[in-house]
């Protein structure tokens, strides 16, 4: 299993990369805001790592619910699995925007967001939960 995680926005599209090994590792994130160049260094991405399986940032809310942004990612996870025709995998990204920005020095924040460093680094962090719950760390010996 090749996975690609995708934490997606608007202005950005952060990437990481993840297999077998089970570790998630950042990717350069996708700059372009809209349309078909969008698309084209997403399929880029897939093509160069060979990818088997798209995993997704899914934004609840704290409660549970479904945030604002979900339809948007619905609509997005649509045109991913008509263009790519591989399997999507939705994760919760309650707080992986948050935990990816705390990962950087305060002063250095404003001049990486534009970057994609934050975007691709919340992507790791999806990805990374998805393949903890595929392959659970072993428990130790007793």
């Amino acid at each position: 299993m090749r996975c690609l995680g995708i934490d997606y926005g608007a202005k950005r599209i952060g990437l990481a990369h993840g297999d077998e090994v089970g570790v998630a590792t950042p990717l350069p994130a996708v700059l372009e805001a809209a349309g078909e160049a969008r698309w084209a260094k997403l399929g880029e991405a897939i093509k160069a790592r060979r990818i088997t399986d798209l995993v997704v940032g899914y934004p609840y809310n704290m409660d549970g619910s479904a945030g604002f942004k979900a339809k948007e990612v619905e609509a997005f996870v649509a045109e991913l699995k008509a263009r790519f025709a591989l399997p999507v995998h939705l994760i919760d990204e309650t707080l992986t925007s948050y935990a990816a920005e705390s990962s950087i020095k305060k002063k250095d924040r404003r001049g990486v967001r534009d970057s994609g460093l934050i975007d691709s680094r919340a992507a790791t962090i999806i990805l990374q939960d998805f393949l903890d719950q595929r392959n659970p760390p072993l428990a130790p010996p007793e």
